[in-house]
This record gives structure tokens, sequence and C-alpha cells, in this order.
């Protein structure tokens, strides 16, 4: 059963089911913009960004990860640095845009109000912040909240959101769209979130029965397809 505390679906509008450069590429202009992909994991976004026209940097806190992004094939116009969103390495007003892709949530609790201050502080009066949030509903999440649940780091995001940012920009428009994870098998899927380096999942964290039951629920003819949908908040004008 879902808290209710934690539906975030409603008063947005709905955009169907995309991934997430379709959503992004929908809702901002990305062609010859000059952006920041704030927590950009592996630079998937980014790389994406730049296949659409944008110059993207990238920045990264996780050192592990970082230090796979100094060693990645590089890309024309995609830069990836090692820095938190909480101090983005940029001028005040010198870029198009902020991109928080399914990482606002992973700012450290006390610094996500200055992450969002940081994203207002480096876009032009006409730039803006998109936040891509997972949404706390759906049956992905409910298979892996039994060892990974986020319920607490994801509803501190979106207070930051509904609090902070509402401080700090005059246009707010919120959307939901949906996706449809898939997993090839039960150790794929383990392998998977054991695999990242930002998480402490071990094999046994994963393997218990209550995952395994609502793994099991997913199984379709294609593998095991789960659904989830996927919250974005379109920030514009910064108030000075």
């Amino acid at each position: 059963q879902e808290d209710p505390a934690v539906t975030t679906q409603q008063s947005r509008q709905q955009l169907g089911e995309l991934t997430d450069l379709e959503a992004v590429s929908q809702l901002v202009p990305i062609d010859g913009s000059n952006l920041i992909d704030a927590g950009c994991g592996a630079g998937h976004l980014a790389r994406g960004l730049a296949g659409l026209g944008a110059a993207v940097l990238g920045v990264e806190p996780d050192p592990a990860q970082a230090h796979q992004n100094r060693f990645a094939e590089p890309v024309d116009n995609v830069t990836l640095v090692q820095a938190g969103a909480e101090a983005l390495p940029a001028e005040d007003g010198s870029v198009d845009g902020v991109l928080f892709c399914r990482s606002l949530h992973h700012v450290p609790k006390g610094l996500m109000d200055q992450a969002l201050k940081e994203a207002a502080r480096v876009i032009k009066p006409d730039g803006f912040v998109v936040v891509i949030e997972p949404g706390m509903e759906g049956s992905h999440y409910r298979m892996m909240r039994p060892f990974h649940d986020e319920t607490e780091v994801r509803t501190l995001a979106q207070q930051a959101l509904d609090t902070t940012a509402q401080t700090l920009f005059e246009d707010e428009q919120k959307y939901v769209y949906m996706q449809h994870p898939r997993h090839e098998s039960f150790e794929a899927m383990r392998d998977f979130f054991t695999s990242l380096s930002f998480n402490d999942i071990s094999h046994d964290m994963i393997d218990v029965p209550e995952v395994r039951e609502s793994f099991e629920a997913a199984r379709s003819d294609d593998g095991y397809v789960f659904d989830q949908p996927t919250l974005v908040n379109v920030y514009r004008k910064p108030r000075t």
C-alpha cells in the first residue's frame, strides 16, 4: 500500500510515455543552448543533449563515477568534471539552462536548497531550470523499495522544490510522464543495482522473498516490465 503523503502526480500536465531526453527536448530549447547537467552520472543525458545541438557541462560529485568519466571516450561539446550541484563551476548568469535529471534527491539533505540557488545563480535572465525526479509510485519503486527506499530523500527533494524553488523563480510548470523500466531477469536487475558506485546495496539485500514476489509480478513476454511515473518541474524567470 502506497503512502498517500507521497502521491505527487496531482496538478501535473500529462506528457505520455517519454524518455528523459524526449521530455527535455519537448519542454525547453536545446539546439544552440549552453547547459549544465547537474549530477550527470556517466554523462548519458549530456551526450544526448549534445547530439541535439547543445554544449553541455556535466558535473558529477561521486569520485568513483567522476574518475570513470575522465577516461571515457570524448564527445564533441560535452565536458565532464567533478563537482557538486551546491557549488556549480560557472559564472553568474552564464548558461541557458541547468538540468537535474534524477539527481536532486542525491544531493545531501542539507544542500538541496543550495543546489537550487546555484542553478538560479548561473542561468541567464531568460534561462531555465529543469528538475526531473522519479515519482514514489509505480511497480518499479514498489519492487526496489525494500532494498533501496528513497522515500525520505525523494520527499525532501519535492519539498525543496515546493518551498525554495518557488522563491527563486517567477514561473513554474509541472509535468509527469511514464516510463517502463525493463529487466531481463532477476539476476540482471540485482547486478545492476549492486554495481552503482553511489549506493551500498548488496546481493543479500535484494535477494529476499518480498522483492522476488514483486519482480515476478512484472513478468511479460518481453522480460520483466515495470511502470515508473517521472515528475518534471520547469522553472523560468529567476528572481533578482
